[in-house]
């Protein structure tokens, strides 16, 4: 019998915030908020981040802070601007505790991580129950923050999960449980499934995630394409194979730009990753590679940062598959994020050398 994976999706609960109540504990039941202040006046920006006392006034990441106060009137609410260097300092010391736990990690962005257990559970979600507490346990005892986690047999399942139940929570999910925890779900839950993708849904007759397990793949493909009609298909159905990409893997590599104005435009944006893709592929190509992970890098308008990736099956060298897949994580990630976007990245990596040029390997780690 072939051992089922054990992933988790370990997120910290509303950090930003979080983070000024551990370093002023006074605040902690009062409403908070963290702003990205433009400058141009004492009240403009927008809100990166709330504690759950401000969220209950309706309080939210992207609210224009003048709209916060005013919303936050009356209370004593206390406001800060974005210390990006402390709470970069807080998170590395929870990756590293994370590192102790996990066979693979994979930081997706300042305040969320996925790690794969399986060796270290046995493949088994009721010692994953034990290990998760543990490790929660660990990064309240050692740091002071608590955060959520989600376990599931793959990175989609533990996604869903750990969003399911915040803050502090626990969530797990079995194999055989997968695809009927989803199936109830509003089918704009899944990633990718953004507002237009709904409604096109909708119109198809697809409301829950069960709606588009059942849904005909033939007709996803002709209706979203190839790559994402899959997708949607096997996401609905709870299949995903994408690794945890291992932190620390060999080598990437990578290019970053800032765009011309902040957008959400897809095909503007588009038009900048070429640029880069260009840029990677030409290095990727003098460095004799084929690589099978793709990546992109994503700074959003509040100086928010993600990052998304694609494992191949198998290692490619073409320049076609980067331009293919970057443009359908940039759809995906698009579709689940609302936030104009400043700056982006691509990046590739899990690289495998041909025999004759093996000697610029050498050079290339040296």
């Amino acid at each position: 019998m072939v051992q089922s994976r054990v992933v988790m999706l370990a997120d910290f609960d509303y950090f930003f915030a979080q983070c000024e109540e551990l370093r002023n504990p006074t605040i902690k039941d009062k409403p908070v908020v963290v702003g990205v202040y433009s400058g141009r006046t004492e009240e403009s920006g927008a809100v990166s981040t709330s504690n759950y006392v401000a969220r209950r006034y309706g309080v939210k990441s992207g609210l224009p802070l003048f709209m916060a106060k005013r919303q936050l009137e009356g209370t004593d609410a206390v406001f800060f601007p974005v210390d990006h260097e402390y709470y970069k300092q807080i998170s590395d010391r929870i990756m590293q505790i994370f590192s102790d736990y996990a066979g693979s990690l994979e930081q997706v962005s300042i305040d969320e991580a996925y790690l794969d257990v399986t060796s270290q559970v046995e493949g088994s979600f009721e010692r994953a129950l034990i290990y998760a507490q543990k490790i929660k346990q660990a990064i309240k005892a050692q740091v002071g923050i608590s955060l959520s986690i989600g376990v599931g047999p793959n990175k989609l399942v533990a996604k869903i999960a750990c969003d399911s139940k915040k803050p502090d929570g626990l969530t797990i999910v079995k194999p055989e449980e997968a695809v009927g925890f989803l199936a109830p779900l509003p089918v704009d839950r899944l990633l990718g499934v953004g507002k237009k993708t709904s409604a096109r849904m909708e119109q198809m007759g697809i409301k829950t995630v069960e709606d588009l397990a059942r849904f005909d793949v033939q007709r996803l493909l002709e209706v979203f394409g190839k790559a994402l009609g899959l997708y949607f298909h096997n996401a609905a159905n709870a299949v995903d194979n994408e690794l945890v990409a291992e932190q620390g893997e060999a080598e990437s590599i990578s290019k970053i730009g800032t765009l011309k104005q902040d957008t959400h435009d897809l095909e503007f944006i588009l038009q900048k990753t070429d640029e880069l893709m260009e840029t990677v592929y030409k290095e990727v190509t003098e460095k004799g590679y084929s690589f099978k992970t793709i990546s992109i890098y994503v700074v959003n308008v509040d100086l928010s940062s993600k990052s998304r990736s694609i494992t191949l099956e198998q290692p490619m060298k073409d320049k076609e598959s980067i331009k293919r897949n970057v443009r359908l994580l940039f759809e995906k990630y698009l579709a689940e994020s609302y936030l104009e976007i400043r700056r982006v990245g691509v990046r590739v990596s899990g690289f495998s050398k041909e025999q004759p040029q093996q000697k610029q390997l050498s050079s290339f780690f040296g």
